[in-house]
């Protein structure tokens, strides 16, 4: 007559029982607590949260956009910034003109226009975005410089509750 296999270490199991199942007396995860896991989602980051800082040192190869660059210039460099590592930083004192660089940014890794979204911002496109395309956002953008952040960070958060109202892109 032929025994069972038993696996290396393993005890055969009794009546049935399988080794190494809780609740059997066979393997380790009898003596083992319950493990508590957390199955609420992680709280949702905004486009704007921690986004404006003051100004101050740029690590090395970070490219910061100033506020003199022109439209068709940044866009071109949102374009191309977007495919590299590192991420970059845009200075502005206006919110429009952040809220433009948000949906350019976003408009640079979607594959869509970019020059589009910075002349007029999708404002539902960008209130829209999943925790995954917001943190791809913010992985490009890495931050906005501002010399007024507060203010700077609670106009651009009132820009995205109304959906833009009032905006113009200034630099």
């Amino acid at each position: 007559m032929t025994e069972p296999f038993v696996a290396r270490g393993a005890t055969a199991p009794e009546s049935g029982a399988q080794p190494g199942v809780a609740g059997t007396g066979h393997g380790p995860a009898d003596s083992a607590e319950p493990v508590l896991m957390s199955l609420s989602p992680p709280a949702r980051r905004s486009l704007a949260d921690g986004l404006v800082r003051p100004p101050g040192q740029v690590p090395p190869g970070i490219r910061t956009l100033g506020p003199e660059v022109p439209d068709a210039e940044l866009a071109d460099l949102i374009g191309t910034v977007v495919h590299t590592a590192d991420g970059f930083i845009a200075r502005t004192g206006h919110a429009a003109r952040a809220l433009a660089i948000l949906a350019a940014t976003a408009a640079a890794l979607c594959g869509e226009d970019v020059r589009r979204a910075l002349a007029a911002p999708d404002i539902p496109f960008l209130t829209g975005l999943n925790p995954q395309a917001v943190e791809a956002v913010r992985g490009v953008l890495l931050w906005i410089e501002a010399e007024n952040p507060g203010e700077l960070t609670a106009e651009l958060a009132t820009l995205l509750r109304r959906g833009g109202e009032g905006s113009a892109t200034a630099g």
